[in-house]
């Protein structure tokens, strides 16, 4: 008597898989991962990142908007601290004069003109030729403040030479002068000596001497500007303007005309006429942008080439080498599988499984590659008169849970490709 064959051992059941309507392919691929989820979690791994930048740049933004517009600059009219001169620039501006702050030559000889004056504060460099000349042209009454001995030569067209001198104490300005003598006696270092030969029509007028032949103080008077030169720039300094008379000099020297081109030279300037845009035509891009917007600027452009430097992937043609050793493939199959087990990768094993065996049961049905996943179900259907829903479940299921899972469908993907035939 021939016993019946027993019964094969039902397989474990599978999840669904989530279809669309009978025309679209299933929104599940091979890895159990769609547009959306994708999308989550990418969301998920740059959210903490995303929300530091933007805390730091909301912080950097209320700083900006709440601390007034200031700088460390020396001798600058906007910096309050000892070596700066906003002490002197605000008193000028209460009393009616408009300073207009400039760091390069270009911005200089567009905002000053004849009846203005313009302040050279101290340079870190030194001025160029063209430089020089582009000052000269100005037609303002120029205030100079430790020229070196280029500009000091290029400015009092060599009636006025630099020298050593010392400070011994309030000594009298010793000249006519209008502005020496409202200041009266002062501390300031002498530098300055008279170098014209006499044949001149225009001679300096020296003030505060040391006895041995230096001057504090210079003054030409042109017919068309004037040109003052001080040695010692500390007169205007915030630390030193409330010393004996520097203030009542800083005023006299800077007050004279409404208008006021406050000059801290940039070190890296090298421009000359024309260069550079104009205060004018700088307020109408500035306007556009609350105070303080340049900082916030900086630090995004810094925060997005940080990001930028650390997400960003090599990018570049494939570079082809010959191995140094030659590889089985069973042993490269093996440690990739090893690599997968580490990283417990169970999704991306699984895609590729059934992305192997899809592939060559549709290259076996006679499939074009570009089928969509209800024509490979349909065709494996009625090939191996399987449910259509167990096999949507093998090719396009879930990911398995465990290890266990992920050798029970390598099994079942093996015997289902093994029974797909022809038809």
């Amino acid at each position: 008597m021939t016993l019946p064959a027993p019964a094969p051992p039902t397989p474990p059941a599978v999840p669904a898989v989530q279809t669309g309507p009978a025309d679209e392919p299933p929104v599940v691929v091979g890895d159990d991962t769609t547009g959306r989820s994708r999308a989550a979690r990418r969301w998920r791994r740059a959210r903490w990142p995303l929300t530091v930048l933007v805390a730091v740049a909301l912080l950097v933004g209320f700083l900006a908007v709440v601390r007034p517009a200031t700088s460390a600059a020396p001798y600058a009219p906007d910096n309050p601290e000892q070596g700066g001169a906003m002490a002197v620039a605000e008193v000028l501006r209460d009393q009616g004069v408009r300073v207009t702050h400039v760091t390069t030559v270009a911005e200089a000889s567009a905002a000053a003109g004849p009846d203005s004056t313009l302040l050279i504060t101290p340079n870190p460099s030194f001025f160029a030729e063209d430089q020089i000349s582009a000052l000269n042209r100005t037609g303002a009454d120029l205030v100079v403040l430790q020229p070196d001995y280029s500009m000091l030569a290029g400015l009092t067209r060599g009636s006025v030479d630099s020298t050593y001198g010392e400070s011994t104490g309030p000594v009298d300005p010793e000249c006519a002068d209008p502005a020496a003598r409202a200041a009266g006696p002062l501390r300031l270092r002498p530098g300055l000596y008279d170098s014209s030969d006499g044949s001149g029509t225009v001679r300096p007028v020296l003030c505060w001497p040391d006895g041995v032949g230096a001057f504090a103080y210079a003054r030409l008077d042109y017919p068309d500007r004037s040109v003052t030169v001080v040695s010692d720039p500390t007169v205007i300094r915030n630390d030193a303007v409330l010393q004996d008379g520097n203030a009542a000099l800083a005023l006299w020297m800077l007050g004279g005309h409404e208008d006021l081109v406050w000059l801290v030279p940039d070190p890296m300037d090298v421009s000359t006429v024309g260069d550079e845009p104009t205060p004018a035509e700088r307020g109408q891009v500035d306007a556009l942008m609350p105070p303080g917007s340049a900082p916030v600027a900086l630090v995004v452009v810094l925060a997005a080439v940080l990001l930028t430097l650390w997400r960003a992937r090599r990018l570049g043609p494939l570079v082809v080498e010959d191995l140094p050793v030659l590889v089985r493939s069973a042993e490269a199959t093996r440690g990739r599988a090893r690599l997968y087990r580490a990283a417990r990768a169970r999704g991306h094993a699984a895609a590729g499984l059934r992305a192997s065996a899809a592939d060559r049961i549709a290259s076996r049905l006679g499939l074009a590659r570009s089928s969509d996943a209800n024509t490979v179900v349909d065709a494996v259907v009625a090939a191996t008169d399987r449910p259509s829903q167990q096999v949507a479940d093998l090719l396009y299921g879930p990911p398995p849970a465990d290890d266990a899972a992920l050798a029970e469908l390598a099994r079942r993907l093996d015997t289902l490709e093994s029974e797909v035939h022809r038809p």
